[in-house]
């Protein structure tokens, strides 16, 4: 026993005396490592049943960015023009949607989310939970202004169930709110004022009529304004040409930078890659079609794996970076593109939305999203100071976007992609 005693402390000693020696390097990762392992612990399990958050909130987001792309393809079937959404804010509002759903209609909202492989049969709440962490991490530090929305609509008759009501709270921040959807005129002034509150009266009118009809309607609003880490110069702003294909051309309002910026090539896809980073650790990365490259042909090969591969190879270069200013104000009615996406069965007869409700059938009539950006030369002016060294004798590289375009905020620490979208005509609101 006492030959035990000291094997066991002098292995102690070992260990106790090297690792320090051994991990030094590594311990900063750690540390941040550890704080993740922790709020991890504090939404989903006791200690010894603990996975690590981080894979976790990672594999969420490469599946929310392939259901992105996804999304994105469907949208630009219906037309060649801007396009700009927000898949966190999509895929936020039906993962509350699965709380209520079951049988089939789950089934198809996880398969469309793109979330299958995130289910989990012993922990029905884990989903909703991964969002709520995602979010959490996201805006833990309060500085980034993003104000994503969500409210559930219902007629006045609707009895929901409490257990959902409260998980809706919980999970989303949700507001639950009835309406007597007969009154058309008063629900849609209702809507319309949650949705202008929540784009800081960027969006002052989103619906123009409803179905008296309707039982449920579920509102998803973001609104995004970031401060640019390294601010554009007014004073460098000039009108010059934005070639929208070989035969129209327009003058936009283009901005210019000369400093050093993360970028990369992508030779096989026909493409450059421009990052220019927001403060708190949020990025927009441009993807610009070569000169001889239809952007048809580019959109297609955009998936999660691409997108994840381009900011492992962007290197730090000094650029002339000529970008356009240009202001987007999207909407869509979901429930006519997700069906698509094999999601379906919610908009019909036979949804199966039995934890939402007991007290009758009900379907989801409309699903609306809207969402609001604005690029300009705005950033901090501490930021603007930054002293970035420039490589002695070096020549400049350009990056000029002055044709249609790909562009995604994306949070940097979780890889979650925000918003997305393509510029084909800046000039178009």
């Amino acid at each position: 026993m006492e030959l035990s005693d000291t094997i066991l402390a002098r292995a102690e000693r070992f260990v106790s005396s090297n690792f320090s020696r051994l991990k030094r390097p590594r311990i900063q990762k750690m540390k941040m490592a550890f704080i993740f392992i922790l709020t991890y612990l504090c939404f989903f399990a006791p200690v010894h049943q603990a996975q690590p958050p981080s894979a976790t909130i990672s594999d969420l987001s490469l599946k929310n960015m392939d259901f992105a792309m996804n999304l994105y393809r469907r949208i630009s079937t219906y037309h060649d023009k801007n396009i700009f959404f927000s898949p966190l804010s999509i895929s936020t509002s039906f993962a509350a949607l699965l709380m209520a759903s079951d049988g089939v209609t789950r089934e198809e909202i996880l398969k469309g989310l793109n979330l299958e492989q995130l289910e989990k049969e012993d922990q029905p709440e884990l989903i909703p939970e991964l969002f709520q962490l995602l979010h959490e991490n996201i805006t833990q530090n309060g500085s980034l202004q993003l104000d994503q929305g969500m409210a559930l609509f219902m007629r006045q008759q609707f009895g929901i169930q409490k257990t959902f009501k409260d998980q809706m709270k919980t999970f989303f921040n949700a507001d639950i709110t009835t309406v007597d959807f007969a009154d058309t005129e008063r629900s849609i002034s209702l809507i319309n004022d949650y949705i202008k509150q929540k784009t800081q009266g960027k969006v002052s009118e989103m619906l123009s009529g409803l179905n008296e009809l309707t039982q449920l309607l579920l509102v998803s609003t973001i609104f995004f304004q970031g401060a640019w880490e390294m601010p554009f110069n007014p004073n460098f702003t000039e009108n010059a040409a934005f070639y929208i294909d070989n035969y129209n051309i327009v003058q936009v309002p283009m901005m210019f930078k000369e400093d050093k910026f993360y970028t990369t090539e992508d030779v096989r896809l026909g493409a450059r890659v421009l990052n220019l980073p927001y403060r708190e650790g949020v990025s927009m990365l441009i993807l610009l079609p070569n000169k001889d490259k239809d952007y048809t042909e580019i959109e297609e090969e955009i998936t999660a794996q691409k997108f994840q591969n381009w900011i492992k190879k962007l290197q730090k270069t000094k650029l002339e970076v000529n970008m356009p200013k240009f202001k987007m104000e999207r909407s869509y009615s979901l429930h006519t593109i997700l069906p698509d996406m094999g999601i379906t069965s919610i908009f019909s007869e036979s949804a199966n939305l039995t934890r939402l409700s007991k007290d009758g059938f009900f379907k989801v009539s409309e699903v609306l999203h809207k969402a609001v950006i604005e690029v300009d030369e705005t950033g901090t002016t501490a930021a603007a100071a930054t002293t970035i060294g420039i490589i002695p004798y070096s020549l400049p590289r350009t990056f000029t976007v002055n044709r249609p375009f790909f562009f995604f905020i994306y949070h940097e620490d979780t890889s979650s992609l925000l918003f997305m979208g393509r510029v084909i005509d800046p000039t178009k609101n």
